[in-house]
């Protein structure tokens, strides 16, 4: 595999974010991404296939015998689906997903790929009361700059139209740090496609299935589905996790911090899953990190999951675990990650597949407790 130092990493790795983050993914409509990705994953794949649910399949084969190992991001993005379209135009909707409504007022967003912002009440007709409140979802509506239901249906919007922030990629002055929208979890689709393009043949043994998961962001559906078709004997869901260290959301709230290397959640659980990472795959994970020097955040969590809750529990068990990005002000447009935590996440994604062989087992008992 090409020895990437992390100047020549962003240089490639931002721009392919900047693209994956341009295109809109709602939960359900993840066309246009899983599009993108299967043209670029084809070229570097021996096999590529898609689901009748839209998870995206790319297959490496290695050089001799060994486990076959799955590399799980989702594409999918929340956001908003049109309910209703009213009589003049404007669009009612309903929630796909973690949003919330404290930043939805005033915001732009795309229709099925046209300009639309949230409607806001002019600050000189608000109250106190509505100075104090946060707006209901119910409240809310979308301006597409039409004038009435027939310029929408001439748009091609209607009932069940995706809506996403319309939030492009922006790189901070000083040139390190990203803001944009769909970071979570375009991160993640973006480093299985720097492990693709960068794995040369001698790297690997047994097989590496990469597989671009659907609909993350309600339920954890694609991941499951996908466990089930691959059956692996090991899997790391690689994802995006909210972190602290900001004035309103300090360490012991959520102990990842950004710009101290990728985060191995030992456990999580929320409302849609709990999770506890195997013991195998933790010690694997450590025990590489530690080998190749590169720093990583071990941490629980509460109120988050992602989709290796879902991969551990098909089929007969799959041992999972996570490598994460912590990201602040997350499931808004504003996410922001650091791409020195995307950096070492590589390094150590590849050196999982790079020691990729038939010694590497993963027995439940030999795992211990640290």
């Amino acid at each position: 595999m090409d020895q990437l130092d992390q100047q020549t990493f962003d240089a490639e790795f931002v721009p392919l974010l900047a693209e994956l983050t341009a295109l809109d993914g709602l939960a359900g409509h993840e066309q246009p991404v899983v599009r993108r990705l299967a043209e670029l994953l084809s070229p570097h794949a021996d096999r590529l296939t898609v689901d009748h649910m839209g998870n995206l399949y790319a297959t490496r084969t290695g050089r001799g015998p060994g486990p076959t190992v799955m590399i799980v991001p989702h594409c999918d993005e929340i956001g908003l689906v049109v309910r209703h379209v009213e009589p003049g135009g404007f669009l009612r909707v309903e929630r796909v997903g973690g949003v919330s409504e404290a930043w939805l007022p005033g915001t732009r967003v795309r229709v099925a790929g046209h300009l639309g912002v949230v409607g806001v009440k002019a600050g000189h007709f608000q109250t106190e009361e509505d100075r104090r409140r946060v707006s209901s979802l119910d409240e809310l509506y979308v301006d597409v700059g039409a004038s009435g239901a027939e310029e929408v249906a001439a748009l091609g919007i209607g009932v069940g139209s995706p809506v996403v922030p319309a939030a492009e990629l922006a790189v901070f002055s000083g040139g390190r740090r990203v803001t944009g929208k769909a970071l979570d979890n375009r991160i993640g689709c973006a480093l299985l496609v720097m492990l693709f393009r960068h794995l040369a043949a001698p790297d690997l043994a047994g097989t590496l299935v990469g597989v671009v998961a659907v609909q993350e962001e309600v339920g954890l559906r694609g991941a499951q589905v996908s466990a089930f078709r691959v059956k692996p004997d090991y899997a790391l869901a690689v994802d995006t996790i909210p972190c602290g260290g900001t004035p309103d959301v300090p360490v012991t709230a959520s102990p990842a911090v950004i710009g101290r290397g990728p985060v191995i959640p030992l456990a999580a659980h929320s409302l849609v899953q709990r999770f506890f990472i195997h013991p195998g795959v933790r010690a694997m994970l450590e025990g590489l990190a530690a080998a190749e020097g590169i720093p990583c955040q071990p941490a629980v969590f509460r109120g988050v999951s992602n989709d290796s809750a879902a991969i551990a529990q098909a089929g007969e068990g799959v041992p999972a675990g996570s490598v994460c990005i912590p990201r602040r002000y997350s499931h808004s447009p504003a996410e922001t990650a650091d791409p020195g935590d995307c950096y070492h996440a590589f390094r150590l994604l590849e050196a999982v597949v790079r020691t990729n062989g038939p010694d590497r087992r993963f027995d439940f008992l030999a795992g211990g407790t640290n």
